[in-house]
């Protein structure tokens, strides 16, 4: 798919007569940073200790997810045990330790060079992400100095996580941004699900091992297999999105 027959498709399905590109709504763990693997490490290790039994890959497909609803779901399926939400915030403090046992992760290649380039066109980038890990959040101005207005949207603040809209309706009140001004930039389909449930030109980034057509199934208006290539096709994109006014 080229990026003009899907910003042609995004205004056909939402009802909108043009796009103007404004904003950047950008999700952290896949995204900005090589966190995943990390993630699904400290997953598996607390489930396992409360006797939970999972795989690593079905942590890619909770991405998006707050830490709470995660351990609220694997309690109640697994365990058959209700989570309180004080009892689902200590364990997240330990899920969050394992992880930083783990040491630090890198950025993901290409990511700074998106984010500099769409920042050069004058397109404000906010953070939308389900994660609370204080560690990494405290990472982003350091990896991505000057990137990110200081209107952010973080586990902290809402009370449904990915796929609900939720976190990327909130960023967008915060701004006072419409849907057709706004591209979500996401790597997992729950994050795709809630930015396009937004009504957000939704673009799927495959940095992990999720496959590009869950991508496209979640809802992405346009997938690119990683940001290397997404930088390549920012031009064009920018381009499309001009000539759809």
């Amino acid at each position: 798919m080229t990026e003009q027959n899907a910003i042609a498709d995004y205004l056909k399905y939402t009802g909108k007569k043009s796009f103007n590109f404004t904003t950047a709504l950008i999700d952290m763990d896949g995204v900005l940073f090589d966190s995943m693997k990390n993630h699904t490490r400290a997953w598996v290790k607390l489930m396992k200790k409360n006797g939970i039994k999972c795989t690593r890959d079905e942590f890619y497909m909770y991405e998006g997810m707050t830490g709470r609803d995660i351990i609220k779901m694997k309690f109640k399926n697994g365990a058959g045990k209700n989570v309180t939400d004080d009892e689902a915030q200590a364990l997240y403090k330990v899920k969050t330790r394992y992880f930083t046992e783990l040491g630090d992760v890198e950025t993901i290649p290409g990511t700074l060079e998106v984010l500099k380039a769409l920042k050069e066109a004058g397109i404000k980038c906010v953070l939308v992400t389900g994660s609370g890990t204080q560690s990494m959040l405290d990472r982003i101005d350091t990896d991505y100095p000057e990137i990110f207005d200081e209107q952010r949207v973080t586990a902290a603040d809402v009370k449904r996580g990915k796929p609900n809209p939720e976190p990327y309706l909130k960023a967008m009140a915060k701004i006072n941004a419409q849907p057709n001004e706004c591209l979500v930039l996401e790597n997992a389909p729950l994050g795709v699900q809630a930015g396009h449930t937004a009504g957000c030109f939704t673009v799927g980034v495959t940095t992990g091992p999720i496959p590009e057509k869950d991508m496209y199934k979640a809802g992405a208006d346009m997938v690119y297999k990683d940001m290397a290539t997404m930088l390549e096709a920012l031009p064009q994109l920018m381009e499309a999105f001009k000539t759809q006014k």
